[in-house]
């Protein structure tokens, strides 16, 4: 047992086997369906999503845990002696962060150590690996919560979005409303920048187009790739995740590729098809 608890919440998209491997806590965020409440991960997963936008032909509300929720799963570990680094999903986007900070308030100063990732999905997931790996080393709470803290700006997130309805429809990129008449035929990438999603590159024709758009970031880009980690993330959208595994397996040998399914908050904003990759660059933005 370490001595630091990692914590995350649900929309940091790690698979399920690395969550048990490395005693990885996770606090779930809400999905709601008119009066049904569902815990993201826990009473529905992506698929069952999918099958309820289907069904009631709408699109769910998401919210954050409420700060008695992150209580409640703070307080065994603090009751056990145990620090806790918990890494949430961007303040920018949610008021997780803001109801984790609440709670943590009210445990004993220094124990809890909140860090805003300023990302969403598996580039919370990158840096959830990483405060585990330090976790297993050793190190104190205070030294991993500024090392955490560093890496926070050097996470790279894109991904392809199939379609703009779920975006559109839910609000959440800022400058979606550049996109008029024709914008459901564009398969634009996103990119997180600062915390907030903005549309990138904007692709018409067949999906691989936009998928070795996609590949292309990581391949052009100008700073160093840290190969501990890159996540190929996906939302019914296993096909094309796989080619895009494949493509980087051939220019990233040595890399650690971790796949994984995004759950159901991110899907409900993405929508289905979509597929990102999430990577750390070694030297400073």
């Amino acid at each position: 047992m370490t001595e630091v608890k990692i914590i995350t919440d649900s929309t940091a998209d790690l698979p399920i086997e690395i969550i048990k491997e490395l005693d990885i806590s996770i606090i779930p965020l809400y999905v709601t369906f008119n009066e049904e409440v569902f815990r993201d991960g826990i009473d529905m997963i992506t698929t069952e999503l999918y099958e309820k936008v289907e069904s009631e032909g709408m699109l769910p509300k998401t919210a954050a845990p409420s700060p008695a929720d992150f209580h409640n799963v703070f307080k065994p570990f603090i009751d056990e002696g145990r620090d806790i680094l918990y890494i949430g999903l961007s303040s920018k986007l949610s008021s997780t962060i803001q109801n984790a900070k609440i709670a943590a308030n009210e445990f004993p100063e220094g124990r809890i150590k909140i860090i805003d990732s300023f990302n969403l999905s598996a580039g919370i997931g990158l840096l959830v690996l990483k405060a585990a790996s330090m976790a297993k080393e050793g190190i104190k709470l205070q030294d991993m919560a500024a090392k955490i803290q560093e890496l926070v700006p050097k996470v790279k997130t894109a991904f392809v979005i199939n379609t703009l309805e779920y975006l559109h429809k839910g609000g959440r990129c800022t400058s979606l409303q550049s996109f008029v008449g024709g914008m459901l035929k564009i398969r634009p990438i996103v990119q997180v920048v600062d915390g907030k999603m903005i549309l990138g590159h904007k692709t018409r024709g067949k999906i691989e187009k936009s998928l070795n758009a996609l590949i292309e970031l990581i391949k052009t880009d100008e700073d160093p790739v840290d190969t501990d980690y890159i996540i190929i993330a996906q939302s019914e959208g296993l096909e094309e995740a796989t080619y895009v595994k494949a493509e980087l397996e051939t220019l990233f040998p040595d890399a650690t590729l971790i796949f994984t399914t995004a759950g159901c908050v991110i899907s409900s904003h993405c929508g289905p098809k979509t597929v990102g990759i999430m990577y750390l660059n070694k030297n400073n933005p």
